[in-house]
């Protein structure tokens, strides 16, 4: 087994009370940081961090599972980071997304719904010199390359 399947099970088995939280991604470098990265369906507190972090440290410690000196960091993705799992798309549904296409093509819009084959998003179409359309267009996941939630600060 590998570092990051241990790493999951341990994660799976701290949070298995907390059905609200979720993995989004476990990475292991080879320069020995071990990035784990958590969130929730309504975010996810400092204390859930730390105690996953405590509970995957422990056990790794424990069972020597990683022979060289690491650093583990715990925390919810960034807000700028690439949406990965349809959960993520379902507790951003209401904001607006930047998408970038498997055709290279990009698409922007509010999430409206996400479901098993992709989202539907209220795309803006810009058309020059004329008032911006807003169209309802369906992405499946597998045309979709990368998301990313748009912060506004208006």
């Amino acid at each position: 087994m590998n570092i990051e399947q241990r790493v999951i099970e341990l994660i799976e088995e701290k949070i298995a009370d907390k059905p609200e939280l979720f993995i989004v991604d476990v990475k292991f470098h080879p320069n020995g940081k071990l990035i784990i990265l958590v969130d929730g369906d309504n975010g996810i507190a400092i204390q859930d961090c730390v105690a996953i972090s405590r509970h995957v440290g422990f056990h790794l410690e424990e069972e020597n599972t990683i022979e060289q000196a690491y650093n583990l960091e715990v925390s919810s993705p960034g807000i700028d980071a690439p949406l990965k799992l349809k959960r993520q798309y379902l507790k951003n549904v209401g904001r607006s997304l930047e998408i970038k296409k498997a055709d290279g093509s990009k698409a922007e819009g509010k999430l409206l719904q996400v479901d098993d084959a992709g989202i539907t998003i209220e795309e803006i179409i810009k058309v020059k010199g004329k008032k911006a359309e807003l169209i309802e267009a369906t992405i499946p996941f597998d045309q979709i390359t990368e998301t990313k939630v748009l912060i506004s600060f208006k």
